[in-house]
């Protein structure tokens, strides 16, 4: 699909999409938590929808009526033998060790550039955990076969935190791993030690969604220990509860509209808790530090483009690297040069992102260089119309889309349907907003 986007100014208020991290956590400890769950504001973007068949595969009852989203679960009960994460790294490294938690042999599988990720991690670690696996040298499909058996173990978290939120969620839902869990009267600790770990704030989302479903939450030892106490007076009762939980609005979405405000116009975004752990609630630093217009309340967020400008900015996205996207649009627009941090964790995502961007928005006429593990944007000089392409990345697509409502020209965005991937109402959202888009 292509989709055209003309030069517009923006106005009106918009309520945030669902986040899908919040929503892909919930289905996961729904189905572990086991009893009833109720998850309020359900997403419908496609790696919430892979969430939620892998929940019905591995043994759940999903019922979705729109507004809330049942899941009813005896634990993880597979009634398939394989399970498909799409492009859903969340959902891969998230579920694979859940998948473990089951004496069943499983394969686990994805699409598109989900097959050419790392995934060894996996292969180093489960064996640790007495769980069987064989992969596509280090890539998909996985073949799994637990039950898992949780032990002191170190991982590297350098790569991504979302391997150590699997991990978190299977040792939680494990037995007492004392004398393999069979007496109430035993007690054990068991650490999972974590060198370099990044994006944090995700790890508190984790724990936050662990604690809201009953299940065992660690003892976070400044995210470099976390303990499991096993202790079968402190464990809460699986079987009997499930959840009631309402789905955050989504920093990471919203984070494009809050730039297009930024650069084109005057919005008010609703839906989003300004004290969320989301990491990329960050955004308000470099809208602040860019000197756009800026106003945050706990109902909502007004933000406009200042009558003299936006200016460059430093900033550190290491903990928050889905951030790079709408914050090259936004400095594509600052005066002089903006500095950010961290791009060494965009090589293993939907695309090379730091590459990626930087050869997009040239077209769009934005020099961007990369040096070491920065990336410096040479902005100010207005943006020219162009064909861009999305390399099937959404947000790549949506920095290219926000870009283009200040261009001297149409951006037409080639591929521009890799917004399912997280925001499928994206181009609706900023046509309600009064951009001129053509789908």
């Amino acid at each position: 699909m292509k989709v055209t986007i003309q030069p517009s100014t923006l106005t009106g208020t918009i309520q945030s999409n669902a986040s899908k991290s919040s929503m892909q956590r919930a289905c996961a400890a729904a189905l572990v938590a086991k009893g009833k769950s109720i998850i309020k504001n359900p997403g419908h973007s496609n790696d919430d929808k892979a969430a939620m068949d892998i929940t019905q595969r591995l043994g759940a009852v999903v019922t979705n009526n729109g507004t809330e989203l049942i899941i009813e679960s005896n634990g993880v009960q597979p009634v398939s033998s394989e399970i498909n994460c799409g492009e859903s790294g969340l959902s891969i490294r998230m579920f694979t060790p859940l998948v473990a938690l089951s004496n069943h042999e499983l394969a686990v599988n994805g699409t598109g550039s989900l097959t050419t990720r790392p995934m060894d991690f996996f292969d180093e670690i489960l064996p640790q955990l007495d769980v069987h696996i064989k992969s596509n040298q280090g890539k998909l499909p996985l073949n799994i076969q637990g039950p898992i058996v949780p032990k002191n173990i170190t991982i590297d978290g350098s790569l991504s935190s979302q391997f150590l939120t699997g991990l978190l969620l299977a040792y939680a839902a494990s037995p007492n791993p004392s004398k393999g869990g069979t007496s109430e009267s035993e007690s054990s600790s068991v650490t999972i030690k974590v060198n370099g770990l990044k994006s944090k704030p995700y790890i508190d989302l984790t724990l936050d969604v662990m604690k809201q479903f009953g299940l065992l939450v660690p003892e976070n030892k400044n995210y470099e220990e976390f303990i499991f106490h096993y202790d079968a007076q402190q464990i809460p009762p699986l079987g009997g509860g499930g959840a009631t939980y309402t789905v955050e609005g989504d920093w990471s979405g919203a984070a494009f509209l809050l730039v297009a405000g930024a650069i084109a116009g005057n919005i008010v975004v609703k839906g989003l808790d300004v004290f969320s752990t989301q990491a990329d609630k960050k955004i308000l630093e470099a809208l602040m530090d860019c000197g756009c217009k800026l106003s945050v309340s706990n109902e909502q967020i007004e933000v406009g483009y200042p009558p003299l400008g936006v200016r460059g900015f430093h900033f550190n996205a290491t903990e928050c690297p889905d951030l790079f996207p709408p914050l090259v649009a936004l400095a594509a627009y600052c005066n002089g040069k903006t500095v950010i941090e961290g791009t060494t964790r965009l090589t293993h995502k939907e695309s090379n992102r730091a590459i990626t961007l930087q050869e997009e928005f040239a077209k769009l006429g934005v020099t961007i260089e990369l040096q070491d593990d920065l990336m410096i944007i040479h902005g100010g000089d207005g943006l020219k119309g162009a064909t861009v392409h999305s390399r099937h990345d959404h947000r790549i697509a949506m920095a290219c889309a926000v870009a283009a409502l200040k261009a001297d020209g149409d951006v037409t965005i080639e591929e521009a349907e890799a917004i399912n991937k997280s925001y499928p109402d994206f181009y609706e959202h900023l046509k309600v907003l009064g951009a001129n888009v053509s789908l």
